[in-house]
């Protein structure tokens, strides 16, 4: 892994829908997109660690703070066209598409992440973690199955496996939105067509799988909370103000 040279991007578009600028929402003193570039750059393994924006005011509330940009088009279409721009401006090997409204994310996620890129045959690397109880059948909370290496199988908003004889089963995994592409594999990936089950599932993450492109996937340390309404902003902002209060 230390042979690599790794570049972390944060995509941080103020025009959200879910939730309104919410990339600059305040939590626990700080906007939201500083507690996400805090916990990648503290990781120490990304160098440099961007916020990849097209929003002027975006990026002078990240340089008032020392938070490296990347300005990007006003035209992309997702987070991982931006991470795209920004491959073209930072020479990288590998390029971590971190979201931008993950503040809960800490510097414990990346090792296991990256760790994946040991492997040669590891194209783009991603994260999962047990899923709790009361997500299982949340078609928020995306669910994969994978094979025994750590390839992905399947990724859905259904609750995948099936339990049909009612067994019990508990080992639910759900996926966590955080990406690691060697540089060809994002290229690749950003050159692909949307593909049917995208369309149906509404996960860009398919568009690969479905193109005979292999996802491995990692066990991260915990869950997070993605911030996409009022209630989540509270959440997040709870957990935050217990890590300061522990000195975490």
């Amino acid at each position: 892994m230390s042979r690599l040279r790794i570049a972390g991007v944060i995509p941080a578009r103020l025009a959200s829908t879910r939730l309104e600028r919410k990339v600059l929402r305040g939590l626990a003193g700080r906007p939201m997109v500083e507690w996400v570039w805090r916990a990648a750059a503290g990781s120490g393994l990304m160098d440099p660690v961007v916020v990849a924006t097209d929003s002027d005011e975006v990026a002078g509330v990240c340089r008032d703070r020392g938070i490296p940009v990347a300005m990007t088009s006003t035209h992309c279409a997702s987070g991982s066209d931006r991470v795209r721009e920004v491959a073209r401006q930072i020479e990288s090997d590998v390029y971590v598409n971190i979201q931008g409204d993950e503040p809960t994310l800490t510097a414990g996620f990346f090792p296991p992440l990256l760790a994946l890129f040991e492997r040669p045959e590891v194209q783009v690397g991603t994260l999962a973690v047990r899923c709790a109880a009361s997500d299982v059948h949340n078609p928020n909370a995306v669910k994969v199955v994978t094979a025994l290496d750590g390839k992905a199988l399947y990724f859905s908003r259904a609750t995948i496996p099936y339990d049909r004889d009612s067994s019990g089963f508990s080992g639910y995994r759900k996926h966590l939105g955080i990406y690691a592409y060697r540089r060809a594999a994002l290229e690749k990936f950003a050159e692909l067509p949307g593909g049917w089950l995208e369309s149906i599932e509404k996960l860009e993450q398919l568009r690969l799988l479905e193109a005979g492109m292999d996802i491995y996937v990692a066990s991260a340390p915990a869950d997070t909370i993605g911030v996409d309404t009022e209630e989540d902003l509270v959440r997040a902002e709870a957990v935050l103000f217990s890590r300061e209060a522990s000195g975490q």
